[in-house]
């Protein structure tokens, strides 16, 4: 969503790292080349001003012209600024003292409210609420039977007494009530003993009278704690009128960013937050159920400034992985045994769970250098290799030296895959191999660091060539001499002393002993103890 602006603020701070001071005309320059990549990813005027304001007051004062390093004091200013009009601190939902709490979702048709409202219905559900959701919107065909079948993969009940528009015209069919459904889901609620009701409401193209009166006539039926307006993250500058509109007729409470994984310029996740003044609660960023969390304007920013969310990537990672494997795998590791491609294809499906390997890859800081190489990565890879590995018997899996040429063909063919890709992957695996032994040696990550060896493929012996000798000192001019020494280094003997020294001194026959040595009274207490 934001690669765009994310480039053009980076190659901005580039210019700035080689200078040593910053003059105004330097802030100048910079302001401008920030103005006009927002302005390029559609943010509204009135808010690239304030902030375009903000950064350069900011830049000029003496918290840069003091600082030992300008340019990092600069990019600091415009991420807490960014950080500023895209909320602030993060917020999370308001629950009710009695039960149910009741969230009503309003917004334009398209925008995406029935599929969130599964999606939101989902999470509270993984954070031990028990949800229903109201299906309000009769008016566009199929909405009813799109929440429930959303509903049923969520594992969520849906309330749903109407069927809703059957029809292909945008109307509301005779003798329907949104505003009756939504009373009488309330009271389901209560008799169920739901702790959260989610109400979703119907939508229009655009922005009309009638569509504002029937959800202001559903809020004022069930009283919602939460009035969340969801709103696509795509549209651009009309995000700020949509949501001004709505503000103005209903009244919201937070916003719901929903499909924030496209490839649009995003302004409206940076303009919305700051012209209504209502948080940024929630983002949905995928077209699955699980493609959706909180919005952190923290976070954000950093993703925007390409310093990752490497927090984000952390919180996935303890929901994905088995915190019981992960504890057997380092006691395995730890205890000296060996990895096995059957361990590897554990560790292959636990990070599958955490979602996207782009998006995974698009969370370390400075990924944004590797765009293109993420762009072009083949997600269905990691399905190939997944599928050699489960065409192998357990004993291939536990020990891959046993693979020869006729096993090869028989798991290319079972896998549905070339006898190539097998041998690539075994290939990588013994490299993996390799370093998780060192790393069992070392205790930790293995890399070129005092006390731990190198990562497969860096040191000469891994590439196949021959150890250096080892190197002999104070090698003679002598031929013969010469000789006995290499002789004596590469038995693994001491080299011969040489007769003589740089001062002319030569080696004493024996050395004495250090207890006959007497030592001056008093000169015991400047020795280490």
């Amino acid at each position: 969503m934001f690669a765009t602006l994310s480039d053009r603020l980076t190659s901005t701070f580039k210019n700035l790292r080689t200078k040593g001071r910053l003059s105004e005309a330097d802030v100048d320059a910079t302001v401008r080349e920030i103005r006009r990549a927002l302005l390029d990813a559609d943010v509204a005027v009135p808010v690239v001003r304030q902030f375009t304001g903000a950064v350069r007051e900011r830049a000029l004062s003496a918290e840069v012209s003091q600082a030992l390093n300008p340019a990092q004091q600069v990019v600091k200013i415009v991420n807490e600024e960014l950080v500023a009009i895209l909320g602030g601190e993060t917020r999370t939902l308001r629950y009710a003292k009695n039960p149910p709490t009741v969230i009503l979702l309003a917004g334009l048709q398209g925008a995406g409210k029935t599929t969130l409202a599964g999606k939101l219905a989902l999470q509270l559900k993984g954070e031990g609420h028990t949800p229903l959701l109201v299906a309000a919107d009769l008016q566009r065909p199929n909405a009813v039977t799109q929440l429930q079948v959303v509903g049923e993969r969520a594992g969520v009940p849906v309330f749903a007494p109407h069927p809703g528009n059957q029809g292909a015209d945008d109307v509301l069919p005779a003798g329907a009530d949104p505003v009756a459904v939504a009373r009488a889901g309330l009271e389901t609620a209560r008799s169920r003993q739901h702790d959260v009701l989610i109400v979703d409401t119907a939508g229009r193209l655009g922005v009309d009278a009638e569509l504002m009166r029937q959800a202001a006539d559903i809020r004022d039926a069930v009283q919602p704690d939460e009035i969340l307006f969801v709103i696509d993250a795509m549209i651009g500058q009309d995000a700020v009128t949509t949501a001004q509109a709505f503000a103005d007729g209903v009244g919201f409470t937070g916003v719901v960013l929903s499909k924030l994984d496209g490839d649009a310029r995003g302004g409206a996740a940076l303009s919305v937050a700051s012209v209504t003044g209502r948080p940024i609660l929630y983002a949905s960023t995928g077209e699955k159920l699980t493609d959706f969390e909180v919005f952190h304007p923290d976070r954000m920013a950093s993703r925007i400034l390409d310093m990752g969310d490497v927090l984000t990537l952390i919180e996935q990672a303890e929901r994905a992985f088995d915190a019981d494997q992960a504890q057997e795998m380092a006691g395995k590791l730890a205890s000296g045994e060996s990895f096995t491609l059957a361990d590897f294809l554990q560790q292959m499906q636990q990070l599958r769970k955490m979602g996207s390997l782009k998006k995974m890859f698009g969370m370390l800081p400075g990924m944004a250098q590797m765009r293109e190489a993420l762009d072009n990565f083949d997600e269905r890879e990691v399905d190939r290799i997944e599928a050699i590995i489960q065409s192998m018997t357990p004993a291939e899996r536990d020990n891959p030296k046993i693979i020869n040429g006729s096993r090869r063909a028989r798991i290319a063919k079972g896998s549905g895959t070339t006898p190539t890709d097998v041998n690539q992957l075994l290939e990588r695996f013994d490299g993996a191999q390799k370093m998780m032994r060192q790393m069992a040696k070392s205790g930790g990550m293995p890399g070129a660091m005092p006390g731990m060896g190198n990562l497969p493929g860096m040191g000469k012996k891994a590439r196949g060539k021959a150890a250096p000798q080892r190197k002999v000192r104070g090698k003679s001019g002598n031929p013969a001499k010469r000789a006995a020494q290499e002789r004596a280094a590469l038995e693994g003997k001491p080299a011969a002393a040489p007769s003589g020294s740089a001062f002319g001194l030569g080696t004493p026959a024996h050395q004495p002993d250090p207890a006959s040595i007497e030592l001056p009274a008093g000169l015991e207490k400047f020795l280490g103890r």
